[in-house]
């Protein structure tokens, strides 16, 4: 599906990140495996991830280098796109995977907590895919697929900061998507649902939390890389600006939005017209708040 494309995945060193390198490889791709090796909350780092996932995929007869710039600084990120260009004489394909987790209660969530997540995941997507998008422009041709969330999607207990991150990748690959089209170039996005150490940290107290994570650990990171696969291969060339998600063995296309139920008054709204008439019958389609009534397959991750 992607024979000879140079691919970069970033924050590939392990999880989903690591399945997609891997699925790249195993369909002809030369693969950037970047990864700075820190942890969860970001802290830290070595060559350990990232080296490793590319000696593996060498050893299953691949080509692969492996990179630990960070997508967090606009000079660190365009490294990893000339990583590809040095390696391989172009690049085709940026998945933009890398992220980190600072989860607190917004009440309590410091300003650095909110800043070091919106750096990876929002500002990371928007660095490597700009200094990628120099290249696509001039070879005409490209492929962005981004990592967003049901967390950002639909929201999320104490994620402010990544809900916010995931929701603006979405934001930021349909804009790419309008952009770019007349250059061939294509930017789509993923919400994956994966037992990875991204969502480890779910509570398990109780039957029911114990029951959820049960199922989620079905959801290998395995299960999300076809479809990114096929994002950045050329069978998918009439599919831009979309949003999918990947849920163990089934892929949905996830709806945009759009206007649900609309009020016309011909001589114009006030706000005691508005609590009134507009909002009694607008109610009905609120979103509810009461994550209790959600039904599973829509459970943040």
């Amino acid at each position: 599906m992607v024979e000879g494309k140079a691919v970069v995945v970033t924050g590939a060193g392990g999880g989903i990140g690591r399945d997609i390198a891997l699925a790249m490889a195993s369909h002809g791709a030369r693969v950037v495996v970047n990864d700075i090796g820190a942890a969860l909350d970001g802290a830290g780092g070595c060559a350990g991830p990232a080296q490793q996932v590319a000696d593996e995929i060498r050893a299953a007869g691949g080509q692969a280098v492996p990179n630990t710039d960070s997508v967090a600084d606009a000079a660190s990120a365009a490294r990893i796109i000339e990583c590809a260009v040095e390696s391989f004489g172009r690049i085709d394909a940026v998945v933009n995977n890398a992220g980190i987790l600072r989860d607190r209660f917004f009440h309590k969530m410091s300003v650095d907590e909110w800043d070091a997540v919106l750096k990876v995941h929002l500002y990371g997507a928007y660095y490597v895919s700009r200094a990628a998008a120099t290249h696509f422009k001039e070879q005409n041709s490209g492929a962005l697929v981004h990592m967003t969330s049901t967390s950002g999607l639909i929201g999320n207990y104490g994620q402010a900061n990544y809900a916010a991150a995931k929701l603006g990748i979405v934001a930021l690959s349909k804009s790419i998507a309008l952009d770019m089209l007349k250059f061939n170039v294509r930017s789509n996005c993923i919400a994956p649902f994966a037992w990875s150490r991204m969502i480890g940290a779910i509570p398990t107290d109780t039957d029911e939390q114990r029951a959820r994570v049960d199922k989620i650990k079905q959801m290998t990171p395995a299960k999300v890389a076809p479809l990114a696969v096929y994002l950045a291969s050329d069978a998918a060339s009439a599919v831009n600006g979309q949003v999918f998600s990947v849920r163990n063995n089934e892929i949905s296309l996830l709806s945009q939005p759009r206007p649900v139920r609309s009020i016309h008054r011909s001589e114009g709204w006030t706000p005691q017209s508005i609590a009134e008439h507009a909002m009694p019958a607008m109610r009905a389609s609120f979103y509810p708040l009461d994550r209790s009534a959600d039904v599973f397959s829509w459970d943040p991750v």
